[in-house]
C-alpha cells in the first residue's frame, strides 16, 4: 500500500474502503505542495475539491473589510476539510492558507460525491463532523463575548498542548509555530493585547516563549487561567 492510500486509509472517512475502491480514489486525486503563507482557496471560491493533509498545517480563515482576521481553525497531518462546499454547491465560505510548509491530497468534487453514493457511513460520518465543527464555531464566539482576553488565550494554548504538545524536561512544547498576531486572530484579540498577556504568563512562570514557538511550564496555573471571567 502506497503512502497515499494509507494517508486515506486512516481517516475515519474512508476506513471502511476495501484495497480496490482506496485504489480507484487514490489514483484519482493529486498532491500538491504549498511554501508558507501560500494560499489553498479563498473565500468566495467554486468549491471543486476535498483536501486531505498529508503533512504541514493549514489555517481556516475568516477575512474582515478592516484586515482583521479570525483563525477558525488549523488542519494537520491526517485531517481532511472543504467538504462543506462540495455539499451544498456553495463558494468557499473561508481562506485556507499554509501556517508552513505543507502538503495536501486534492480529491476532486465528482469523484467524492460518486463515494458518498455508496457509502452510507461515510456520510454519517461526515454530518457527524460537521455537526463538531459547528459547536466548535458556536464556542468560539460565546467565548469572545463572555470571557476575558486572559482566559481566551489559555483556553487556546490548552486547546493547542491538547493538540501539538509534546513533552520534554518538565514542560510541554507546542510543536505549532505560530505568530502573536495569529494567536490574536485565533481568540479575537489584537497582537498587542496577546503581547501583553505573553509577558504576564511569562513573569508568572506559567509559559516561556521562543520565537514563534511556545512551551508551557505550569499547566495546572494555566487551567485556572482558563476559567476566569
Amino acid at each position: 500500500m502506497n503512502k497515499i492510500n494509507q494517508l486515506i486509509k486512516q481517516i475515519p472517512l474512508f476506513s471502511s474502503l476495501d484495497k480496490k475502491d482506496l485504489e480507484t480514489l487514490a489514483s484519482s486525486g493529486r498532491l500538491l505542495s504549498l511554501k508558507q503563507g501560500e494560499t489553498l482557496f479563498r473565500k468566495g471560491d467554486e468549491g471543486t475539491a476535498l483536501y486531505i493533509v498529508k503533512h504541514g498545517n493549514i489555517k481556516i480563515v475568516l477575512p474582515s473589510k478592516v484586515g482583521d482576521e479570525i483563525i477558525v481553525t488549523i488542519f494537520s497531518d491526517g485531517d481532511y476539510f472543504g467538504e462543506m462546499a462540495l455539499l451544498d454547491g456553495e463558494a468557499r465560505s473561508a481562506d485556507a492558507i499554509a501556517i508552513d510548509e505543507s502538503e495536501v491530497f486534492i480529491l476532486k468534487r465528482n469523484k467524492f460525491l460518486e463515494f458518498l453514493k455508496s457509502n452510507v457511513n461515510a456520510i454519517k460520518s461526515i454530518l457527524s463532523l460537521l455537526s463538531k465543527r459547528l459547536r466548535m464555531t458556536d464556542e468560539l464566539l460565546e467565548d469572545t463575548c463572555f470571557l476575558s482576553i486572559s482566559a481566551r488565550l489559555a483556553k487556546k494554548l490548552l486547546e493547542l498542548v491538547a493538540s501539538y504538545g509534546r513533552e520534554e524536561e518538565g514542560e510541554v512544547h507546542i510543536d505549532l509555530s505560530l505568530t502573536q498576531k495569529e494567536l490574536g486572530d485565533m481568540i479575537g484579540a489584537t497582537r498587542e493585547s496577546i503581547n501583553k498577556e505573553l509577558k504576564t504568563l511569562r513573569k508568572r512562570g506559567i509559559l516561556v516563549t521562543d520565537g514563534s514557538h511556545i512551551s508551557i511550564k505550569d499547566i495546572e496555573l494555566l487551567k485556572l487561567r482558563a476559567k476566569r471571567f
